[in-house]
């Protein structure tokens, strides 16, 4: 709900008042409800605070508790505050009115640094406790939101985002090449293994699920929580496992319903979004609310050149979900003229550092733009689900038969098939034979080598000078975009914090800027952990893919959406459709890159050379999803992000 910022001078040095004023009106260009800050000797905290929830209006932050001695500056929301509530036996008469800046301060006084065990939700916060006169943050689980700072010389310095952080005098902007070599050697949209890190020398960042304290002797960062699960959920019968999800989906979508604006969706024609949809809607109707949702689809001069498989304008299954659940104001967001080249400058001026979703950029921030306009404070999405409710895959299925197969369960084999059958349009004498092969074949636990891998294009000098692959393999980051274990793939995902920054760094950039909220109910953690305590059957049984959300949403999506197993959105199939108009410029920039010596340092370009030679001078709308295109477009972010400095 806030920018926040702040300075401690550890050896009690007073802080000179333009210092404080320049951290200040260096986030002055976003919009704020109200400015606010507090000073006593070596020590600022200054919030440009939006308000989000009912309980926020008027809260003033950063927020000081004379009894305690304790000062807050929150940018949170936090979800499970009934529980602490009553843990923290708070007056019943204030909980409703209670912001939740004040709730964090009441849990770090009963519970100390352990404090952001108990906190559910999105936040990043920083307390100055008068008594112990120690700094005292944390940032959320999943790294919802963003926290950096810096630390030298007895100074610390904190803030939401990195370039307010530049405007004191002490801190100077200089390329990060340890992380630059990290962003351009792994293929996958991770940026960087090292979550301690950023793109600037003199900034680190508080890595999602750590604490951070800081004090007059020393600096210390540790990690709260880990998401484990070692036991498997059972119940009595496939209708247990549904009514669950539902229970404890409704309560994660409920949580993120808090505003005293309107609340808004992204919705594409899928599982994910459109089971946060199903639930909003039906969870606003109580409060006589509309849910606004908001669809990309392509300019209407697009012509789609995708296999039949792919549906690129999913406004007929959006369309479905929107009439089925009701209660809904849809709006379909084509945005004409733009494109993501054109967004480069400003996206990287947003991310303060180089990002890989070149293609969603544009339209991002565009329903972002729009639900701003219309007065949506919290804008839902389903962006984890594929890692948590809808998680799955035919692989995973196909697994799941090959199990029942070697342990001789033909009865409940032959049921399955008999579904799957029925699913698919397809045979037992098609698939007995298949699920025999891959039950047999010692083939099937070796790691396929024909699949043609991502091109490496780091300047081999560079790698071999920050020994960039030898750290990424010591994070345990598999390069190959194929794991050969799902099941140990989904909880390396849930451990390892390089998977989440990403999203939160992007969230809540957009979010400052427009005024709003991102809100992802797929994100919950107690949803997280439902998920991976489930059966693997949970997720395959029925005779199709994601199995429980498919089932447990009967009744609550339509057919068309909930059992579409053969159609795949594709969503940015029109980019190079978008760029036509200047794509003798796009290739243009992309040949002098070879040329520049200052990019040259970093990657080879030699890859660069072979990657236009494959794309050609003539735009074809099939490049958008080659490796080529990525490599280039990747090429062309990082090199007018270091043209910065």
């Amino acid at each position: 709900m806030s920018a926040i910022n702040g300075i401690l001078h550890v050896n009690e040095e007073p802080i000179p008042i333009a210092h404080s004023q320049n951290l200040m009106h260096s986030i002055s260009h976003y919009p704020a409800d109200d400015v606010s800050t507090w000073q006593k000797g070596n020590v600022f905290l200054g919030c440009h605070s939006q308000w989000i929830t009912p309980e926020s209006l008027g809260e003033q932050l950063p927020y000081y508790d004379y009894e305690r001695q304790l000062v807050i500056n929150a940018d949170a929301i936090i979800d499970n505050r009934d529980e602490l509530f009553e843990r923290l036996q708070v007056d019943k008469e204030q909980r409703r009115i209670m912001p939740d800046g004040k709730l964090i301060l009441l849990a770090y006084s009963k519970w100390g640094e352990e404090a952001p065990k108990y906190l559910h939700g999105d936040f990043a916060f920083m307390i100055w406790d008068e008594k112990e006169q120690k700094l005292f943050g944390a940032r959320d689980f999943s790294g919802a939101r963003s926290l950096y700072f810096y630390n030298h010389n007895h100074r610390f310095a904190f803030s939401t985002t990195i370039e307010p952080l530049f405007t004191l005098p002490y801190i100077e902007k200089r390329l990060n090449e340890t992380w630059l070599a990290e962003f351009l050697a792994i293929p996958t949209m991770v940026e960087a293994v090292d979550m301690f890190s950023t793109p600037y020398k003199s900034i680190n960042q508080v890595p999602p699920s750590h604490r951070i304290t800081v004090t007059k002797d020393n600096i210390s960062l540790s990690r709260y929580m880990t998401i484990e699960v070692n036991e498997t959920l059972k119940l009595k019968s496939n209708e247990e496992y549904e009514e669950a999800f539902r229970y404890l989906f409704q309560k994660a979508v409920k949580a993120r319903l808090r505003t005293h604006g309107k609340v808004g969706s992204h919705l594409s024609g899928g599982l994910d979004s459109g089971t946060v949809v199903s639930f909003a809607a039906k969870e606003l109707r109580k409060e006589n609310k509309r849910l606004h949702t908001f669809s990309y689809i392509p300019e209407e001069s697009f012509t789609d050149w995708t296999p039949d498989y792919y549906v690129s304008n999913e406004s007929p299954y959006i369309k479905e979900t929107v009439n089925y659940t009701g209660n809904i104001l849809d709006e379909y967001l084509s945005f004409d003229g733009k494109d993501s080249l054109s967004e480069v400058d400003d996206f990287l001026d947003l991310m303060e550092m180089p990002y890989k979703f070149f293609e969603n950029s544009f339209w991002l921030k565009g329903i972002s733009k729009t639900a701003s306009e219309r007065g949506v404070k919290v804008l839902l999405n389903g962006a984890r689900g594929n890692h948590s409710i809808s998680w799955g895959s035919m692989t995973l299925t196909y697994n799941y038969y090959a199990n029942l197969f070697k342990r001789l369960h033909w009865v409940q084999l032959f049921q399955e098939l008999d579904s799957y059958c029925k699913n698919f349009r397809t045979g037992k004498s098609v698939m007995i034979p298949y699920i025999a092969k891959r039950a047999l074949s010692s083939l099937i636990v070796k790691k396929d080598h024909s699949n043609y891998q991502f091109p490496t294009f780091i300047n081999p000098t560079f790698a071999q000078k920050t020994s960039v692959f030898e750290k990424i393999e010591s994070y345990g980051l598999d390069l190959s975009s194929n794991p050969t274990n799902l099941a140990e793939y989904r909880k390396d995902y849930y451990k390892q914090l390089f998977v989440w920054n990403k999203s939160g760094v992007a969230g809540s950039k957009l979010s400052l800027r427009y005024g709003l909220w991102d809100r992802d109910p797929t994100n919950d953690l107690n949803v997280i952990r439902f998920c991976l305590a489930l059966p693997d059957e949970q997720y395959a049984t029925g005779g199709m893919e994601r199995s429980i959300i498919r089932r447990a949403m009967k009744g609550l999506l339509p057919n068309k959406v909930r059992m579409n197993q053969i159609n795949r959105g594709l969503q940015g199939a029109d980019v190079i459709h978008r760029m036509t108009s200047g794509w003798c410029s796009f290739v243009n920039e992309l040949q002098e890159l070879p040329n520049d010596k200052k990019l040259s340092q970093f990657i080879n370009v030699e890859v660069i050379k072979d990657a236009l030679s494959k794309i050609g001078r003539e735009p074809k709308q099939e490049v958008v999803f080659t490796y080529e295109f990525k490599i280039l477009t990747r090429s062309l972010i990082v090199n007018r992000f270091i043209k910065r400095f």
